[in-house]
């Protein structure tokens, strides 16, 4: 797998006690998954721009009563007071430069963690045999999240291996604020329960790519898009049953939409080799049957292999795949959680010939299932997948409906540790490395009935959690309600700070303060104690993106469900601009450079610049 160079500076001797101190390493991830709705006007705006909502919508949405305005959250004592983020070294002549040290992990469970406690049975099916010895061969590792992707952009549900990221590139903003933008109309689907889709929901997150030249040759684009010197390309699953295919600072279609026919509202997957592949699975029943996992040439739109449903090794007779896969590009493999409970592990034997302009998969499978000791007790802790798989080396971590985060072994496919979080987690947690040691930082959510009735709160933790062990760091609560189907919580992903903000990161909460409201909070790394919130009288299911400058200068990119994107000051809360874009937004935004990308469900691809 090609690397990408990732430069950090640290002397000869800071370099040798770290490694006389250094405990083996280890790192973590969540998934993510949930959806909610509601409406309002925002709250604590702070400089707001004039705003104005269009008026030919193609339908309406319920709006909640907008809430009394309460007051944001002011720290007294400032925890970062003192603390130099950006330390220089004594002796530039001391400064070693050469690549971070990717350290051995090796987890293991403690008394609390023990996968025993939670997990009742797990089996494994190979090739439509259970074996007695499993062992994946060639064996899987992966590295640092910068190294996932050979290929510019966005190629996955917050961009990597880590989850750590939705923004590619730097962006370009001195006056902190939104403007040019442009739309493009997507549909509906009406499923054969009745049930009507429009646009784009959660998660639903943008695939953004900066096609080589000579592969996009040999795509299916429109002949100015082949020809044009430099292209990045918005790929764009929709809950109307179309890929969508535009350029990125226009909104031009790119090459026709493609009709898969089944409602797409998770996120999918680039082949981050640069192969013309993409993963993406279906989120409910179709017309043309139950919901599937597709694998689809981007050469041609042709769909290559389909997978996930009817299949009788699952625990559960639910199709649908929201996650977005992860690709070992070394070994030519595929991993793609589902909600049906398993865990799909393809070797998908890709035979990629450019100059013939051909790509084809002759893929084997591997199924790995679990049953909790409490699944499925009272209707409740369901079987399934809707979170993102993260994968450092060879473990993956994985937040289920059920309520377990699990250290899964991927070579042995034997579960390493468990923690308990407490409630249908559709949240896909975020994989930090912090001094050569790995740590998680994970939420849950808020499923009406599970921990407390619909007419009450429950605590939404937020954990830091060491991923060797799934120990507990800290843990801060909040407090949060929920809506039957449209759940409270932390829906949206939580964003890791780099740069200016290394000491920070961001935790999007759902009906919280109140049933109709959401938090945008900023939690410091070390500690757990917040540092700055913003409130806004409408919920928001969306994830949080984190953008710089060159300088590294961190500002941060959110939407709530009555379609208002804001822009944040990282550092300090300050919201520097509000614009609508139109109503109801539930999906993620990317964003490339200066440009952001967001579907909403009024039937609206947009694109907006940063300035």
């Amino acid at each position: 797998m090609k690397k990408r160079k990732t430069i950090t500076k640290i002397t000869f001797l800071t370099l040798f006690a770290v490694l006389l101190a250094m405990p083996s390493a280890c790192e973590i991830v969540l998934a993510n998954g949930s959806v909610t709705f509601g409406f309002a006007e925002p709250s604590h705006i702070q400089a707001e721009p004039e705003i104005t909502e269009p008026d030919d919508l193609p339908y309406d949405e319920y709006y909640e009563e907008e809430p009394e305005p309460e007051p944001e959250r002011i720290l007294e004592d400032d925890p970062l007071e003192g603390i130099d983020f950006d330390p220089q070294p004594e002796n530039e002549e001391e400064v070693f430069t050469g690549p971070p040290l990717l350290l051995p992990f090796n987890p293991h469970a403690t008394e609390n963690t023990d996968p025993e406690i939670m997990i009742a049975l797990h089996g494994i099916n190979a090739g439509g045999t259970t074996p007695e010895d499993f062992l994946l061969y060639p064996q899987t590792d992966f590295g640092f999240s910068d190294d996932y992707a050979e290929i510019e952009g966005i190629t996955t549900f917050r961009g990597n291996n880590f989850r750590d990221t939705a923004s590619f590139g730097y962006a370009n903003i001195s006056a902190g604020s939104f403007g040019e933008r442009w739309s493009r109309n997507t549909g509906s689907l009406v499923a054969p329960t009745g049930t009507v889709w429009t646009g784009h929901g959660w998660s639903g997150q943008p695939l953004i790519v900066r096609w080589p030249q000579e592969t996009r040759a040999i795509m299916n684009m429109h002949d100015w898009a082949r020809e044009q010197e430099d292209l990045v390309e918005v790929i764009y699953p929709s809950m109307d049953g179309f890929i969508y295919f535009l350029e990125l600072t226009t909104g031009r279609d790119t090459r026709d939409r493609l009709n898969i026919g089944f409602v797409l509202k998770g996120t999918g997957a680039i082949d981050p080799r640069g192969y013309p592949l993409l993963y993406v699975g279906a989120g409910y029943v179709s017309a043309h049957g139950p919901a599937r996992i597709f694998i689809i040439s981007l050469i041609d739109g042709t769909v290559l292999h389909t997978f996930g449903n009817n299949d009788g090794f699952a625990l559960r007779s639910l199709w649908h795949a929201d996650a977005s896969p992860l690709v070992d590009s070394e070994n030519d493999r595929l991993f793609f959680p589902s909600e049906n409970g398993l865990l799909y592990i393809l070797d998908l034997n890709t035979e990629f010939d450019p100059d013939a302009g051909t790509i084809s998969i002759d893929p084997t499978t591997v199924r790995w299932r679990f049953q909790g000791r409490r699944s499925h007790t009272n209707g409740q802790f369901w079987l399934g997948f809707e979170a993102s798989p993260i994968i450092h080396r060879g473990h993956m971590f994985l937040a289920d409906n059920g309520g377990h985060l699990i250290c899964l072994d991927l070579n042995t496919l034997q579960p390493v540790w468990v923690k308990d979080v407490l409630d249908d987690t559709n949240t896909t947690p975020v994989l930090s490395i912090e001094n050569g040691h790995p740590y998680l930082y994970a939420s849950t959510g808020f499923h009406a009935g599970w921990r407390a009735p619909a007419s009450g709160s429950a605590p939404i933790p937020v954990w830091k959690i060491d991923a060797v062990t799934g120990e507990e760091v800290w843990r801060t609560d909040f407090s949060a309600y929920t809506v039957p189907g449209l759940a409270g919580g932390v829906q949206g992903s939580i964003a890791i700070g780099r740069h200016s903000l290394d000491h920070l990161i961001f935790v999007p909460i759902s009906r919280s303060p109140t049933i109709s409201s959401s938090t945008l909070v900023a939690l410091h790394k070390e500690t757990g104690e917040v540092v700055w919130e913003h409130r806004s009288s409408t919920w928001s299911w969306s994830s949080p993106v984190v953008v710089y400058n060159e300088d590294g200068r961190g500002f941060i990119v959110h939407t709530t469900s009555n379609a208002d994107i804001h822009l944040f000051d990282g550092l300090t809360g300050e919201l520097l601009n509000r614009v609508s874009l139109g109503r109801l937004i539930e999906a993620s935004p990317a964003v490339f450079e200066s440009t952001v990308v967001i579907g909403t469900r009024c039937q609206r691809i947009i694109g907006i610049e940063l300035t």
